[in-house]
């Protein structure tokens, strides 16, 4: 089965600003989605997708998650091939269970088993995500 992109996310220190910068520069809705995360929806053209408001020291970052049909075999499989796992399993109910890992070039990638198949699903929790 094809693991296609399944949503895109923006960490930033001031989220509720990022929202508002993608809302006006982009015409994207912003849907609140939590104390901390905010929804960008730009309409039937696209992947969803979302800022999170990130922790003391965790630097401002862009990522995007690929949808897998077991994320622990998924996991187990980037290992292999030299990734490392920078955020271990989390669930989000309702939506299922991601992780983060950085490839071999240092890049950071979501990884997400669906509860449910979708369009765009939402990591709707902070992650402790380290400093670059």
């Amino acid at each position: 089965m094809p693991h296609p992109i399944i949503h895109f996310e923006f960490g930033a220190p001031d989220g509720g600003a990022l929202a508002e910068f993608y809302r006006r520069l982009f015409g994207w809705e912003v849907q609140p989605a939590g104390p901390e995360y905010w929804l960008l929806s730009p309409g039937a053209e696209g992947i969803g997708g979302g800022v999170l408001q990130t922790s003391r020291g965790i630097p401002p970052y862009f990522t995007v998650y690929v949808a897998v049909d077991d994320l622990d075999e998924a996991l187990t499989d980037a290992e292999k091939l030299g990734a490392a796992r920078i955020v271990l399993p989390t669930s989000v109910p309702g939506v299922g269970r991601f992780a983060m890992i950085r490839d071999p070039a240092g890049n950071m990638v979501g990884i997400m088993e669906q509860s449910e198949p979708g369009p765009s699903t939402t990591p709707a929790s902070e992650s402790p995500l380290p400093a670059a």
